[in-house]
């Protein structure tokens, strides 16, 4: 870590003491931790835990911190605006901030997407997506995608399949829900490639609606564009091209979650715009306002108009603090060139990850695009690829390298670098994650 950061990393360290276990009755476990770690403070890449400790940290609140922790421009936007206004209810009045970074963000939206509804967080936007779908189309069924993430909610849960355990004792949960295979590997028949497991997961939804439901009562098909907890699988452009084509033939609207592959993560400012794909729904979240609570649900004028006042909304949705920082985010993407800067990086971390596969036979796969990369593990003699993520990510922990996993086996591990890291932060990263390989 460069000098000048570890100093203001140990300048005002406090709170040593405070230590997880202490406090962890008071919390529920109902919210997994994948670490004890307790954070005091971040700049850019580096977190440091309130021992003093310092961590690169390659999670990035999941891949919210897209310009890393504590971005100065971020930082100023928000204390300014926290100086004036911190809320008064976007449902009751209205902020130069939010106004301004709804028409910002409509400047970068695929085709008619402009007209959006905010939201505190990925879940409650899916669940909003939901409801704009049924509204438009006056139908009740969705369907969605095994491996699929969209969060915790009901709604949410009801639309997720990327684990059966985030259903575990919540059924039943909202009905008309349909599943299809999602185009990865391990959904479709062993020995397709890309292009083989699209056209037979469009055939298998062509399947539901001659067998499970009729396509004149599905209100949406809901999906990633590039799916995300469920192990960072990237489709063939065919495949999210015969969903748009599917939908427009049958008046289903089709709904993109770019919660997480969105704002420059995959390279383009959205995962759909590499299949060159508009859907009719979009929800953003994560990166949108630089570590703040904020999402939103994104559509075109003549579908939003028909969500009529009152039939949706929050009480915190549309904040002013994270309409600043959500501006200061745009900025900086916008002077810095942070999405072309990704998909070079991405190009070199991916490089340097198939180099690691090349050295490391226990690494199955290296996929993704942009910065939004996975590798999968594989077996190392009697240890299979989830045995060695837990391994992975327990050693790189202590040997300073915050990891988060994916994939319904637990056996990938996903990158979530901020995406204006310069190659020399790359290499330090790899470095540590080298070392912890080499130590298995």
């Amino acid at each position: 870590m460069p000098q000048q950061l570890v100093e203001t990393f140990t300048k005002d360290i406090e709170d040593s003491d405070v230590q997880f276990s202490d406090y962890k009755q008071y919390l529920s476990p109902a919210l997994s931790k994948a670490t004890d770690l307790v954070a005091e403070s971040g700049k850019g890449m580096y977190l440091t835990d309130v021992n003093g400790k310092h961590y690169i940290d390659w999670v990035q609140g999941i891949a919210v911190n897209a310009l890393g922790h504590a971005h100065p421009r971020v930082v100023q936007a928000a204390q300014e605006q926290i100086a004036k206004l911190i809320t008064a209810s976007f449902n009751v009045v209205n902020y130069p901030t939010t106004l301004k970074l709804a028409e910002r963000i409509a400047q970068v939206t695929p085709g008619d997407l402009n007209s959006m509804l905010f939201a505190n967080g990925g879940a409650e936007a899916t669940d909003a997506a939901i409801k704009l779908a049924r509204v438009v189309t006056d139908r009740p069924a969705v369907i969605a995608f095994k491996g699929s993430f969209h969060g915790r909610t009901i709604g949410a849960t009801s639309i997720t399949a990327s684990n059966s355990f985030y259903r575990k004792g919540v059924e039943p949960l909202m009905g008309g829900v349909y599943f299809a295979p999602y185009p990865s590997k391990d959904l479709c028949p062993e020995g397709y490639d890309a292009k083989q497991r699209a056209s037979w997961c469009l055939n298998e939804i062509e399947k539901l609606f001659k067998y499970c439901v009729s396509p004149d009562e599905v209100a949406c098909i809901y999906a990633e564009p590039l799916q995300g907890e469920g192990g960072y699988v990237v489709p063939d452009p065919s495949f999210l091209q015969g969903l748009r084509q599917m939908c427009t033939e049958h008046g289903i609207m089709l709904v993109f979650d770019e919660i997480q592959s969105g704002y420059g993560r995959t390279g383009k400012m959205f995962a759909g715009m590499h299949s060159q794909v508009v859907p009719d729904i979009m929800t953003v979240g994560k990166a949108i306002a630089g570590g703040f609570p904020m999402s939103a649900v994104i559509s075109s004028e003549e579908h939003m108009s028909q969500w009529r006042p009152g039939m949706h909304g929050g009480t915190f949705g549309g904040n002013p603090v994270a309409g600043a920082a959500g501006l200061a985010v745009l900025d900086e993407f916008e002077e810095h060139h942070i999405v072309d800067h990704a998909a070079q990086l991405g190009d070199y971390f991916k490089s340097k990850l198939l180099e690691l596969q090349q050295k490391y036979s226990f690494i199955a796969d290296v996929r993704g695009q942009g910065m939004m990369l996975a590798i999968e593990f594989g077996s190392k003699g009697s240890k299979n690829g989830s045995d060695l993520f837990a391994e992975v990510s327990a050693k790189a922990l202590d040997a300073g390298l915050l990891l988060l996993g994916c994939g319904a086996d637990h056996d990938a591990i996903r990158f979530a670098a901020p995406l204006n890291s310069t190659t020399e932060e790359i290499d330090e990263g790899l470095d540590v994650f080298d070392g912890v390989l080499a130590s298995l």
